[in-house]
């Protein structure tokens, strides 16, 4: 399949779905990440043969040879995106076409070859349809969808694969915040970091998330919900959080968040904070952050609000920063009026609750 072509999708499906009422149960509090769909959806590629055997398919466990290269060379990617019921009774994805650029990009960097992103989109429209009744009802839920490849080539030589599967599953999410959005406090690792410039930082592969969990599992010893990583060749300037984009909040109005370098994830949700920030009259600024300049600006009080953002969580109130010397509060640790009225601005756009004069928000059913 070449750029422009288009796949046709084989729909086989599921013989044996899980009944109306035991959906329905699992929806009632699917939490995140651990309740499925019927369906999945795969694509093979094979080195002079292209993207091809396009399928929507029963869900089921994948077979796998032990010597298949993504086992031993990591060559692994993913993307994070969600599908919301409208009050209209329909169904909508937020920018999934941000994602599918992402994803291409994620896939040059592991020398992967890229899905075109037409094909990643129409894959996530079926799956969606074919698993509608799957998307909770329940305030604040959604469907989660999980695309991902691998390299699935029987191989132990050190070289790019030739082949390769991409995957793509859905799981239905309830309200992130059971009890409503409340600032979290976050650890600012000493030892750790998150990727170093030329690395895999931009790239949104699995390597980058199993080389934070401890940094992440020492944030959570020290009391904390999230690590914040330091840039890895001075040890001074934020980069980002664990899984999430970080921004800060001044008593001017100025909105400032660390720039692109190649060891940040160029997040959707930070892209879309960015343009509401501007459209909201506030001045923005990608720059450089060092610690020291957030714990200076947060005792004077020029510093007024501080949160992450990321797909699944949306927007989250940063109120307290723990280090080993010590700790602060942002806010008096409190969720900021600005942070709480971009967090709903774009909930209410995601949800077609609102107009969307970008054209994020994209029709599925």
């Amino acid at each position: 399949m070449s750029g422009g072509d288009k796949l046709d999708f084989e729909i086989r499906p599921n013989p044996a779905p899980v009944s109306a009422a035991d959906r329905a149960a699992l929806l009632a509090n699917p939490g995140f990440g651990r309740v499925f769909t019927d369906h999945m959806v795969t694509i093979r590629y094979a080195e002079g043969k292209g993207w091809y055997d396009a399928r929507v398919e029963p869900r089921a466990p994948i077979p796998m040879d032990p010597a298949a290269a993504v086992l031993h060379y990591a060559q692994e990617i993913f993307e994070g995106l969600k599908a919301y019921r409208t009050s209209d009774g329909g169904v909508t994805m937020f920018r999934p076409e941000a994602n599918a650029a992402r994803f291409a990009a994620s896939a040059r960097r592991m020398a992967m070859p890229a899905l075109p992103e037409d094909a990643f989109v129409d894959s996530l429209h079926r799956l969606i349809e074919i698993d509608r009744e799957w998307i909770p009802t329940v305030p604040d839920g959604s469907l989660y969808l999980r695309p991902f490849m691998f390299a699935s080539e029987v191989f132990l030589g050190v070289r790019p694969a030739n082949e390769y599967l991409y995957v793509a599953i859905a799981s239905p999410a309830g309200a992130y915040f059971a009890g409503g959005v409340t600032p979290v406090k976050v650890w600012v690792s000493p030892d750790y970091t998150r990727a170093a410039p030329g690395g895999t930082g931009a790239a949104k592969c699995g390597g980058n998330y199993a080389a934070s969990l401890a940094a992440q599992a020492e944030a959570i010893e020290h009391g904390c919900d999230q690590v914040v990583f330091l840039d890895a060749v001075e040890r001074r300037f934020v980069d980002e959080l664990g899984g999430m984009n970080v921004f800060f909040v001044y008593d001017d109005g100025t909105v400032v968040t660390p720039p692109l370098t190649g060891t940040i994830l160029p997040g959707i949700t930070r892209e879309s904070v960015l343009t509401l920030a501007v459209e909201a009259g506030h001045r923005v600024e990608e720059r450089p952050v060092t610690f020291a300049e957030w714990q200076a600006d947060a005792a004077s009080g020029r510093l007024r609000e501080v949160f992450a953002c990321g797909t699944a969580a949306v927007i989250t109130p940063i109120g307290e920063v723990r280090y080993p010397e010590g700790q602060f509060l942002v806010g008096g640790g409190e969720p900021g009026q600005f942070t709480m009225g971009l967090r709903q601005r774009l909930v209410d756009l995601q949800r077609g609750n609102a107009p969307d004069p970008h054209g994020w928000v994209q029709r599925v059913l």
